[in-house]
């Protein structure tokens, strides 16, 4: 059964993750693990810390519930702020990943693209990683 790690907060409902992970599972059998870090919550950056986990619980939780509905085997966790962190946490204490799938907005509104997280996921990980890039929204 293969193994995918699903790093994604704003992204996590969007159409572009559900038909990836549709993909996967047409390959064959195969379970999840989203992660959802505790990045900064639209709104004032300001923000304290707890509220950020709040909205990535609240994210993770619709998730869970989304995928579950679709009868998608899967389980999550509110991780670190920082991506990386957040993978590293996952990893520690699980099976290996044969995937790690980075969920993310569309270039310009992507800080994670702007710091070539997919590549550097890749690198530091050592695991097959995909980027899945929301569409610009039309205006």
């Amino acid at each position: 059964m293969r193994r995918y790690l699903i790093v994604a907060n704003r992204t996590l409902l969007g159409a572009p993750l559900l038909a990836r992970v549709k993909e996967c599972l047409a390959a064959g059998p195969c379970e999840f693990h989203l992660v959802v870090p505790a990045t900064h919550a639209p709104g004032p950056f300001s923000q304290l810390e707890h509220r950020d986990h709040a909205f990535a619980l609240r994210r993770l939780e619709e998730g869970l519930a989304r995928f579950r509905a679709l009868g998608i085997e899967v389980v999550g966790e509110v991780g670190d702020a920082r991506p990386m962190d957040a993978i590293r946490d996952a990893m520690r204490d699980a099976p290996p990943f044969d995937e790690i799938i980075l969920s993310t907005l569309p270039p310009g509104l992507s800080r994670w693209l702007h710091q070539d997280l997919p590549h550097r996921i890749a690198r530091t990980f050592e695991v097959k990683t995909s980027a899945v890039v929301m569409a610009r929204a039309a205006a």
